[in-house]
Order: C-alpha cells, then structure tokens, then sequence
C-alpha cells in the first residue's frame, strides 16, 4: 500500500470572483454563480460545474453562505488553473434528480439546465467543450447520477460526494462509460455507504445503492480490472477518528478511471483541512475528515480528462 499527501489546501490563495447571473428556462428564469480568474491563460478554459445538496444553495456552496462548503475551495482552484466554475441553484423544490418523476422533470428539467448552462459557457464564456466535468454533493450527486446517463455526450468526468446511485430499479442504468470518482462514507447518517436506507429518514430519501455497488456499476461500465491501486492518505490529527484510502481503477490520467475516496467512521460531510463545519452540524452529520481537500483530490483526478469518442457518439 503505497502513501501519498494529496488534496493539500491553499487556504491563503486568491479566489476567482464570483457573480450572479440568470438564464432563462421553460420553467422560469433559473440563477447561477459564475466564478472567472482574474488573469486569462492561453487557449479555451475549462469548466467545473457543482451542484449543492438538499436545502443549500449556490451560495453555499460556494463559500457565501452558511455554512461554507468545502467546495467553496473550487474558487480558489479557479483562479491558480484558470478554471470557470458554476454553481447552478436548484430553487423552489430543489432538484429534479434520478428520483423525480417524469411529471416533476416535465416542469423543471435539471439536467436540461445543466446542458443549457454547458452550451452557454461554451459559446459567451470561452468554456472549453472537451474539458466540462461535473461534481455534486449529496442529493446534487443524485442529480449528477440523472446527467451521467442523459447527457454524457458533454461531460468528460464526474464526481459525486456522499451519494449512492439509485438502485437498478429506480432510475435508468448508464450506457457510457465515463471517467468517475466516488466520495464515500461509512459511517453517514443520511446515506448508508452500503446502500438501502435508514427508517428515520421516513419519506426524505429513497433507498439508493452502494457506494460499493455505484463504484462496481461504472468500474464494469469503462472495462477496467477489478484489482485497484490502493493509496493510504496520511493522517493529520490525533483528534480526527476518520482515515482515509484511495482505490484506483485505470492507470491513465487521461484516460478511463475510476476511482474511490473510502473514508472510514466519515459522516454525511465533505472531507476537508481547511472549510470546517461547526460541531453542531457534526453532531447532525457525523465526523468530517480532515486528512483530504475534496475539491482539490476532484481537480486532479479531472485535469487531464478530455470528452471521449465514445461519448461524442452518444449524441
């Protein structure tokens, strides 16, 4: 088992600036935080965009709201690489995921926001269309769940963070394999890590698959090996009961992987160094792991992922 330091925070680094705007749809008129760098580097930028969890925002998400998310380290990632970041906001009702039904979709389609907030970065923000990776939290990584299957065509990876899929029954399976790293947590309150659901979550949450099961869905999807790399993540602080290890499938950064950030005695709660949340929505939550910046761990298994042909195919 091999060790490594990685995801180290750059709490002190400029952030890329933020602003609100809005896009008009079917449903009415939806908002989003655009984050841009200050400078501009060579060539067309890519673009991350990030979905919020059950009862956030955008806002918190990024940072300006309470509480900040570690996600919010996005911006700081924007301006050091030149990324666009957006972080579109769910609205009344919240998102329309692999778990809405076709009449909810029918009025508000999330997954057609997202593919209309893609094609907008593309053509008036100079986004880069091989280069859109997608990453959501919670019941925004059941949203992502919903756009991995219907628009993979224009995503070239993506990340879901504390978010089992839905079982085989409950949603359509994914035809195209995509590059996809899973954060999973085995002692979360919310979301079993071995799937199913809890009885006091009474009629909040279905019961999802997983995160053993999700990892194996995508891992068998790309054709890769069943034996992965395993990475152990040093441990930081005596005080913080969670550890952490990375399981690799696929040895090309530019190419299909699959990867898993397995954080034992981990709660419902984004793993982070440097945005910590208070101890009294860790009592809600569980324990959040201090030994990895998920966002950062995010930006390097996404640098070097373009759109595949198979993917482009699927249009």
């Amino acid at each position: 088992m091999k060790t490594a330091f990685l995801g180290t925070a750059t709490v002190t680094a400029a952030c890329a600036r933020t602003s609100v705007e809005t896009l008009a749809r079917p449903e009415g008129v939806r908002r989003y935080l655009l984050a841009q760098p200050g400078r501009r580097l060579p060539g067309k930028r890519p673009l991350v965009i990030v979905l919020h969890g059950a009862g956030a925002s955008a806002e918190q998400v990024m940072g300006q709201a309470f509480p900040p998310s570690p996600l919010s380290v996005w911006l700081e990632i924007a301006e050091r690489e030149g990324l666009l970041v957006i972080a579109p906001d769910a609205g009344a009702g919240g998102w329309n995921d692999c778990f809405a039904s076709k009449e909810k979709v029918a009025k508000k389609d999330d997954v057609a926001l997202i593919s209309a907030l893609i094609d907008k970065a593309v053509a008036e923000y100079d986004a880069d269309a091989d280069r859109v990776y997608l990453i959501g939290v919670s019941r925004g990584g059941h949203l992502t769940y919903r756009a991995v299957v219907e628009i993979p065509h224009k995503l070239a990876a993506f990340s879901t963070i504390v978010s089992g899929m839905p079982p085989p029954h409950a949603a359509p399976a994914p035809t195209v394999p995509l590059p996809a790293l899973f954060f999973g947590c085995t002692a979360d309150p919310l979301m079993p890590y071995r799937g199913g659901k809890y009885f006091y979550m009474l009629g909040f949450l279905d019961p999802i698959s997983s995160i053993d099961d999700s990892v194996r869905t995508w891992r068998e999807l790309a054709g890769l090996s069943d034996e992965p790399s395993v990475l152990e993540i040093p441990h930081r602080h005596e005080w913080d009961r969670t550890r952490v290890t990375r399981y690799m499938w696929g040895d090309a950064p530019g190419g299909l992987q699959v990867g898993l950030y397995k954080i034992e005695n981990g709660g419902h709660a984004e793993p982070s160094p440097s945005r910590r949340y208070p101890a009294l929505i860790g009592k809600l939550t569980g324990a959040q792991n201090a030994d990895l910046e998920v966002a950062e761990a995010a930006w390097e298994f996404f640098r070097e992922k373009r759109v595949t042909l198979a993917a482009r195919e699927a249009a």
